[in-house]
């Protein structure tokens, strides 16, 4: 349970006063930080592959689309705007409108226009915060028209696909959307579904997560696992959402029915009592758990599954000995038999690097148990906040001329910080040409917006702002232009209304009007649908 203090209902109107010139500082500040980071990364860019939008149009792009993000620790100011700058260089124009690539280079297991679900779940958590909704909406279609290739990795597509509405409403998306995740899921159902166990099996690599130990366990690299399974759960959460949005009362009951089956498959299955963490169960064997702990097991709080009784599973986190390194989580705990960081063999292992996309989902889930259960002995603001942290100082590269650089790619020596897999291919001259650089299978601006800052977006409407800056962490900071459920929002913070010239404390503007204040950024703020405030102070902690 949270601990709440005192709730005080202000039912501050839109009417209420304009702060234009503490507005306008913080958006001229933004335009220049966009401006100046985009030429420090042109600067130092080997513009290989081009799509819709080059280097030279990305200043603009940014300054039109994105939440601007100011703060004191500018290493994680630049890799956020560095992940913008990356993730515009996958918007893809195509006869059949946008889609939102993986890899820069054409590859060869791609689908149609170079498109693969597998990071989806990121890509459409990234780009909700686009002011242009419409990048998401034609990838969405696509998706719902290739439905084969939307089964070919793990994809939990109908959660996806509501996140996206909730930032931006839209009925007509819902209704257009809803007949062919519905035709998705039941696909799901038919090819992976085992009756017998009770849950769905998947291939490692088919969840994005090759040569791991617990698909080594399996002739096959089958198993049943909290991936997929907890995918499959939010996924009919959301089906039984929509559902009820859409008038179709029987499919909600029939939706609702399924996630309840599968929240409780995953609780009562693939929970390890005596690691007290989620583990895989190799198929063909005697139903036993893989004996290593490994970084998806963090998945199910991605959606709510477990409850706070299980969050003793988050000091793995933190402890060497579990997944803690300098460089970022490790794929698998440390003290786990097969646990290896190698460079020989396929260069995507996932029994020991650190892997951007498992960081994000694991920080996802963290930030969501947060908001929910507040903190306790096992979560803290700090964990979330430090994680973000070395997350954010991974993106870097030392250049050939020593300069370090901002970069992403697939997998990271979480011990030295290398691309791992970037070394093997360069050793062998492999045929795509820096094929993981800017490598767009992980979210990152999601985490600082919805996590760090806190606005999370309502299916009735509402937005909740809920900050995880640890308390005394920083004097100011603020995240400005948020394109969500059709307002603009400004979250601006100042501990002594130096930095902005503004009435100390946190601010919340919302298409330019004063909403909601707050002494302190530990507090919960909800916008409700009707635009009126409430404020729980200490909602967090």
């Amino acid at each position: 349970m949270k601990k709440i203090g005192h709730i005080l209902t202000l039912m501050m109107i839109l009417s209420g006063c304009n702060d234009a010139s503490v507005q306008n500082q913080v958006y001229e500040h933004g335009n220049q930080l966009v401006a100046d980071y985009v030429a420090e990364f042109n600067s130092t860019d080997e513009e290989i592959y081009v799509q819709m939008y080059d280097n030279s149009e990305a200043e603009q792009f940014l300054k039109d689309n994105i939440p601007f993000f100011e703060c004191p620790d500018k290493e994680l100011e630049k890799t956020y705007y560095f992940r913008w700058w990356t993730y515009r260089k996958h918007i893809k124009e195509t006869p059949e409108g946008y889609v939102i690539s993986e890899f820069l280079p054409e590859v060869s297991w791609a689908g149609k226009y170079n498109a693969i679900c597998c990071p989806g779940m990121h890509q459409f958590a990234e780009g909700r915060w686009l002011k242009d909704a419409g990048y998401l909406r034609d990838y969405a279609a696509y998706w719902c028209r290739e439905k084969n290739d939307a089964r070919r990795y793990s994809f939990p597509i109908a959660y996806s696909f509501l996140e996206f509405y909730k930032a931006h409403p839209d009925m007509e998306f819902i209704r257009k959307s809803y007949p062919g995740l519905k035709e998705i899921y039941a696909g799901w159902e038919e090819s992976h579904w085992d009756e017998e166990a009770g849950l769905f099996w998947q291939m490692d690599v088919r969840d994005g997560m090759e040569v791991s130990i617990s698909g080594a366990l399996s002739g096959d690299m089958t198993g049943y696992r909290t991936t997929i399974n907890s995918y499959m759960d939010a996924d009919a959460a959301a089906l039984a959402q929509m559902a009820q949005m859409l008038g179709e009362s029987e499919d909600a009951e029939f939706y609702m029915a399924k996630a309840e089956m599968l929240k409780k498959a995953v609780n009562e299955k693939l929970w390890d009592e005596s690691a007290r963490f989620y583990k895989v169960i190799p198929r063909h064997g005697d139903m036993s758990f893989s004996p290593a702990r490994e970084q998806h097991g963090y998945v199910p709080w991605m959606f709510g599954i477990p409850d706070a009784s299980r969050n003793d599973a988050w000091l793995q986190l933190t402890d060497p000995q579990g997944f803690k390194a300098p460089y970022g989580p490790t794929s698998a705990e440390q003290r786990a038999e097969g646990f290896k960081v190698v460079y020989e063999g396929h260069p995507c292992q996932w029994n020991g690097p650190s892997w951007p996309f498992a960081t994000a989902q694991t920080l996802t889930g963290l930030a969501k148990t947060l908001h929910r259960d507040g903190e306790s002995a096992n979560i803290t603001k700090d964990v979330y906040f430090e994680t973000l942290q070395t997350y954010s100082n991974s993106h870097r590269r030392v250049n050939e001329d020593g300069k370090t650089v901002c970069w992403i790619d697939e997998n990271l020596n979480p011990f030295t910080g290398d691309w791992i897999s970037r070394t093997m291919l360069l050793a062998i001259d492999y045929k795509y040409k820096e094929r993981g650089k800017d490598y767009n299978h992980s979210s990152f601006c999601d985490l600082v917006i919805s996590g760090l800052v806190g606005v999370q977006p309502q299916a009735d409407g509402s937005i909740v702002i809920e900050p995880l800056i640890p308390e005394g962490e920083w004097d100011w900071f603020s995240l400005s232009r948020i394109s969500c459920a059709g307002k603009e929002i400004s979250v601006i913070y100042d501990r002594t209304g130096e930095h902005y010239g503004c009435k100390p404390g946190l601010t919340v503007y919302v298409d330019g009007k004063k909403a909601a204040h707050s002494e302190t950024y530990s507090t919960s703020i909800t916008l409700a649908s009707c635009w009126s405030v409430d404020v729980v102070k200490g909602a967090a902690g």
